[in-house]
């Protein structure tokens, strides 16, 4: 838990926060019934993690610490999850270990300190697979249905723990339950797919070299278990490590679902096998390991904590055009996803004329808003020459594609032949461009 509240805000001065935080933010603070509107259109598989942040955020609107602090405590619960079935497995000491090991994980701690639900998943299946092993089977289904809630892809865990339970009537029933239970979502969420996941690409082959090592530690971890009493252990760790972010990558060369994100929960795994091995460690090879690890993963822990170890930082944006925008400026999005940039700066966005707006996500019900047809973008901002002083444009960095889109290209050619662009900033993850009408930057 204190490893998690450590450097929480990620960042000097009002702290940083990035583009999917960023999303959390503003859709939990949204009414109850537009926030219902917008998951009958998109997002559903977040809805029960949107609905818990508008409680968190009803109860106290306490900025970054409110966003993330149940992140921080689902990372602390899965730790002590991870340290139970350990104990269960393998000892008290191969829980200590485990656990210790499992929070240490610099991907555990990256999401420990997000605005997103993925810790909390985590927790649920680590306490599913505690509970499984205890056969107490209402009590499994109840948790892994909802981490399943949480987000879809924990119904992964399910083939995981096959292997372990399946023999199990408990199981199967309990199984079933989950299923028919997240059946709803899962249909709701089928029809989202194209706009939820059309983003994604196949696996990479960094995705590939990063499960290749996954998988090698793991096996590696699990040699020689039956002469180290290990045997129940392996029996579970292995399937949970491998067989969820496997499975989802090979889907995903058909129907590209995968990010390493969804299937967080697979290293708890990886620390249960290092916690039993460590258990049962002879002389001082496996702690002078360890000990050498702290070393990458002190500096890895360590950058985590910065906003460079985002894709952006929606707050420095915020702060880049609340430095530059006067009286009357127009703004525009470039791509318009983001919009997203600015709606967690509501009082600044406010005070900014979105001149390619249509509709305003609540009114459309949609993340972040619908924009006007090309030919109305192209009327409005030879509008904006005339009436604002200014045009304030934020852009993607320099080296991400061109969206191709009409109303895109109609935003870059009108900018490009009416106006003179007086500045132009970097900002994490993000440039932000100021045009005014010809002579019209002194």
């Amino acid at each position: 838990m204190l490893l998690g509240l450590f450097a929480l805000e990620r960042g000097p001065g009002g702290g940083s926060m990035w583009r999917d935080e960023s999303t959390t933010w503003q859709v939990a603070h949204r009414p109850l019934p537009d926030l219902a509107a917008l998951l009958g259109r998109v997002d559903a598989v977040h809805g029960l993690y949107y609905l818990l942040m508008h409680g968190v955020f009803g109860l106290w609107d306490g900025g970054l610490w409110a966003l993330r602090l149940p992140s921080v405590a689902g990372a602390a619960l899965a730790a002590a999850g991870v340290a139970a079935v350990a104990h269960r497995l393998a000892g008290g000491r191969a829980a200590l270990i485990a656990g210790s090991a499992y929070a240490l994980l610099p991907p555990v701690q990256a999401y420990a300190q997000e605005g997103r639900s993925y810790a909390l998943v985590a927790a649920a299946v680590v306490w599913a697979t505690y509970l499984m092993l205890r056969e107490r089977w209402a009590a499994y289904a109840a948790v892994l249905l909802l981490g399943c809630w949480l987000h879809e892809f924990a119904a992964l865990a399910l083939l995981a723990h096959a292997p372990v339970a399946r023999r199990s009537r408990g199981w199967r029933w309990s199984a079933a339950a989950v299923a028919a239970g997240l059946l709803p979502l899962a249909l709701v969420s089928a029809r989202q797919a194209q706009a939820q996941l059309g983003w994604l690409g196949r696996p990479s082959w960094q995705d590939w070299a990063a499960y290749g090592v996954l998988a090698g530690a793991v096996l590696l971890l699990a040699r020689g278990a039956a002469e180290r009493d290990l045997t129940a252990l392996v029996r579970v760790a292995v399937p949970l490590a491998l067989l969820p972010p496997g499975l989802l990558m090979a889907v995903s060369l058909v129907h590209p679902w995968y990010v390493d994100r969804y299937v967080l929960y697979a290293l708890a795994g990886l620390a249960l096998l290092a916690g039993g091995r460590a258990a049962r460690a002879r002389g001082w090879g496996p702690w002078l390991l360890a000990a050498a690890l702290l070393v990458p993963f002190g500096w890895w822990s360590a950058w985590l904590r910065t906003p460079e170890s985002r894709k952006d930082d929606v707050l420095a944006v915020a702060a880049a055009v609340r430095e530059r925008a006067r009286p009357g400026d127009a703004v525009l999005f470039m791509p318009a996803r983001r919009r997203e940039w600015l709606l967690s700066s509501p009082t600044l966005y406010a005070g900014l004329r979105d001149v390619a707006l249509d509709r305003s996500p609540a009114a459309s019900r949609t993340l972040q808003g619908t924009e006007l047809p090309p030919e109305r973008i192209r009327e409005a901002l030879r509008e904006a020459l005339r009436d604002a002083p200014r045009v304030i444009a934020l852009l993607d960095p320099p080296d991400q594609p061109l969206d191709p889109y009409p109303g895109e290209a109609a935003k870059r050619d009108t900018l490009t032949a009416s106006f003179e662009r007086c500045s132009l900033t970097p900002v994490r993850g993000a440039r932000v461009a100021v045009y005014a009408r010809p002579g019209g930057c002194g």
